[in-house]
């Protein structure tokens, strides 16, 4: 009973002295507790305030708290640096890390000299002024030969064939009879000479018979000139007839070479500039010569003029037929410098150029849409005619990017430009100079047969389409067939003129396109030919006006490396057919063709 005591009173005991430790406790430090939670609120309100915004590079439109994968795309997020500086319609900014991950790169403009190396294609072939046709001068007969084969070289004045000819030998006996009468009738004597003249008999044949008083049945036929015989028309034997071609014969002691230059170079050529040209069989050896001759008058079905230069072959190395490839390296005439920026800066719509310029006022990086004016091609750059200073600084890598982030945000950009009167002082209000794609003016009277046809071309495309959408190369193949029928029955003879030779470019790259499609199982080749068959497609049908399509032309700024590509659709919806499911609904519809 007594330890039962004790205990209770020690219980007792340290019960009563924690609560007077609690009562202590909340008397001191319970106002402070209530600052804690405080603390820890304002805390949790300040983590809340810096939480990291994500966004996508190409889709800045898209926002969320978390890291993630961009639900348009499917390109990791990325954080979102900051607040964005207020900016005009006609500027876009990006984050630093944008624009490392779209890999946009700008260069500043410059004044330079344009310049331009131009790669010409060519042939070696012989002199013209340096062939002789040697062609037989009376009827006869070939006695004997002495030219056995082509290639054969020969000097002036060798023999090459006898020729036996009743003709000569009538011709002689009249000789003789006239001799008779040289003294009394030397007009008689004379024309029976120059009768035997007129044949090709030389002088000193001509005294060779007179001195042996016998008639010569068998006549040489010596070569006019030194050179190598290309051509043997005739055999021992053979009969030939006055003005028949026996033999053709070429010095090619100086040959010319004969270059192709597009239309779009010939600016730059001037008779007197330098060529350099190699040919396969000697690639160590490079040849220097000059422009002698600038063919006036264009090749319609190449769109090329001959470009000729003129070479000593004194060692024969030179054969004609020979492939050579030729360079010029030229400065535009009459333009010493001007400002110049690479084709990658430039994006074109048909009538405008587009450059994006960076602005050197802004904390972050900001590119503002700018339309110019472009002189003529200097190689790898434009000639810039107005629209942009020297010292400006342009988009010259990634710049469908930058526009493809513009158009996301609803600014202004290439598909969605300006109103005119939004145009800044001293942007230029239309594009000159525009380049190859721009087309050319829609034709009129089209042959309504001829438009039908080009509808049904359209048809088969849009199947070709499809299957390069669900990635099938062996179906593509297969429709590409079709498609080629369908150009097949295209009927160009429908067409008159100009229009006839623009169908004529159009329907050989359609062709070229198709039958790279049909030979190749790489899906990526029969992609870029697509993307050429379309814009030819395109254009044919925007010149020949044809109505009544109810198709979408669509174009995707991500294709090919961000050169970007154009496809024509049945519907408005996008299916890209040049990425497949990976980025089925990338791009936008450029026009109705209604």
């Amino acid at each position: 009973m007594k330890m039962k005591n004790i205990n209770i009173k020690n219980i007792l005991f340290y019960v009563g002295l924690l609560l007077a430790g609690l009562l202590l406790g909340w008397l001191f430090f319970g106002g402070e507790s209530e600052k804690v939670d405080q603390r820890e609120k304002v805390a949790l309100d300040h983590d809340h305030e810096g939480e990291t915004t994500w966004t996508c590079s190409m889709h800045p439109q898209i926002r969320q708290e978390e890291p993630g994968q961009c639900p348009i795309c499917g390109m990791d997020l990325i954080p979102l640096e900051g607040d964005a500086e207020v900016v005009a319609d006609t500027e876009i900014q990006m984050t630093e890390a944008a624009m490392k991950i779209a890999d946009v790169m700008t260069v500043t403009v410059q004044e330079q000299e344009p310049f331009k190396e131009i790669y010409l294609p060519g042939k070696v072939q012989a002199d013209e002024r340096r062939m002789s046709e040697i062609t037989a001068r009376f009827n006869g007969r070939i006695e004997n030969l002495f030219i056995n084969f082509t290639g054969q070289q020969v000097y002036k004045g060798q023999k090459l064939a006898t020729i036996y000819s009743p003709e000569l030998v009538t011709a002689q006996k009249e000789l003789f009879e006239a001799l008779k009468f040289r003294d009394t009738n030397p007009s008689f004597y004379q024309s029976a000479i120059n009768k035997l003249k007129l044949w090709d008999l030389t002088d000193a044949q001509i005294e060779e018979i007179i001195d042996s008083g016998e008639l010569k049945y068998q006549f040489d036929v010596l070569a006019p000139t030194s050179g190598t015989v290309t051509t043997r028309n005739v055999t021992v034997g053979d009969y030939v007839k006055e003005g028949e071609s026996l033999f053709q014969i070429a010095n090619l002691s100086k040959v010319w070479v004969m270059f192709d230059a597009y239309e779009s170079d010939l600016p730059w050529i001037s008779e007197g500039d330098e060529i350099q040209f190699a040919v396969q069989s000697l690639p160590k050896q490079a040849f220097t010569s000059k422009v002698t001759f600038i063919d006036p008058v264009l090749n319609p079905n190449t769109r090329t003029a001959s470009i000729r230069t003129e070479v000593a072959n004194t060692d024969d190395k030179l054969k004609p037929a020979m492939l050579a490839r030729g360079i010029i390296k030229s400065s535009l005439p009459g333009l010493d410098e001007a400002l110049l920026i690479p084709k990658s800066a430039v994006l074109w719509t048909g009538k405008r150029a587009i450059v994006y310029v960076k602005q050197p006022y802004a904390t972050q990086p900001t590119f503002e849409y700018r339309e110019i004016l472009l002189g003529p091609e200097a190689g790898g750059q434009y000639v810039v005619s107005g629209g942009l200073n020297a010292g400006e600084e342009v988009v010259a890598n990634g710049v469908f990017k930058v526009d493809a982030a513009a158009q996301l945000q609803g600014k202004v950009s290439m598909m969605n430009p300006p109103d005119q009167d939004d145009v800044t002082e001293g942007q230029p209000e239309q594009q000159i100079n525009a380049p190859e794609q721009t087309l050319a003016e829609t034709f009129n009277d089209i042959d309504e047969q001829f438009k039908a046809q080009l509808a049904n071309l359209l048809k088969a495309y849009l199947e070709l389409k499809n299957a390069l959408v669900e990635s099938e190369t062996a179906t593509a193949q297969t429709v590409a067939k079709e498609v080629l029928n369908s150009l097949a029955e295209v009927d160009m003879k429908l067409l008159q003129g100009d229009a006839h030779l623009v169908w004529m470019d159009h329907q050989r790259e359609m062709q070229t396109a198709l039958n790279r499609i049909v030979n190749q199982e790489d899906l990526p080749v029969q992609r870029e030919a697509f993307s050429n068959l379309s814009n030819a497609l395109y254009q044919s049908i925007k010149q020949f006006d044809v109505k009544g399509l109810n198709a979408y032309y669509q174009f995707c700024p991500m294709a090919f490396d961000d050169t970007g590509a154009y496809w024509i659709s049945a519907t408005e919806a996008i299916r890209n057919p040049y990425f497949g499911e990976s980025m089925m609904s990338c791009g936008v519809t450029r026009e109705t063709l209604e």
